[in-house]
């Protein structure tokens, strides 16, 4: 599931469509998904105009409310019927393999941490959390918090290691110096 139903408040434009390497940022990690031979649906809000950008990819349009970082992950449970592997919009550098490590887990929550803090958009739901993340959803409880009292593995960089540099792997584009970062990252020209 790639999760698209953030409101680019600090990128200042939807992220889904920005440029990186002359390609929409979110066909990166659509694109690991494919290679990792999982099924890919994109999650977003009504108003955001992702369809043009994702093909033949099945789009899943989630409620406008509450606007939550949780929203997608539950809305994406909801719609699956066996385990779930997430990742945000804005993570071009993901490869296929962190994608098939996380879908192999026998955990039902299992997420990558990154400088000490989880990484919820980026992990393995199961069904067997969905009551508990919709309920902190409703309440519009901590994601942090949520992740804890459920018991979620938290992956830490290492597990990541064979993929990639850690740190790569897990960047997201939150601002459009985040974007420029990413193009000298895939460019060499850091």
């Amino acid at each position: 599931m790639v999760l698209a139903g953030g409101a680019s408040s600090r990128f200042g434009t939807p992220k889904t469509a920005a440029l990186l390497a002359g390609r929409p940022l979110i066909e990166y990690p659509l694109a690991a998904m494919r290679a990792a031979g999982l099924p890919a649906l994109v999650v977003a809000k009504s108003d955001n105009d992702v369809a043009s950008l994702i093909g033949d990819v099945e789009l899943l349009v989630e409620p406008e409310h509450p606007r939550h970082p949780l929203r997608g992950i539950v809305s994406a449970l909801e719609h699956a019927d066996g385990p779930i592997v997430v990742c945000a919009c804005d993570m071009p550098f993901v490869n296929e393999g962190v994608l098939r490590m996380l879908a192999a887990l026998p955990d039902d929550l299992a997420v990558v941490e990154a400088g000490g803090v989880p990484q919820p958009m980026l992990g393995r739901y199961t069904p067997a959390v969905l009551d508990t993340l919709a309920t902190a959803l409703a309440e519009e409880r901590s994601v942090r918090a949520t992740l804890q009292n459920a018991g979620a593995n938290l992956l830490p960089p290492s597990a990541l290691a064979a993929f990639g540099d850690p740190e790569v792997l897990v960047r997201d584009v939150d601002t459009p110096e985040d974007l420029a970062i990413a193009e000298g990252l895939l460019t060499g020209d850091r």
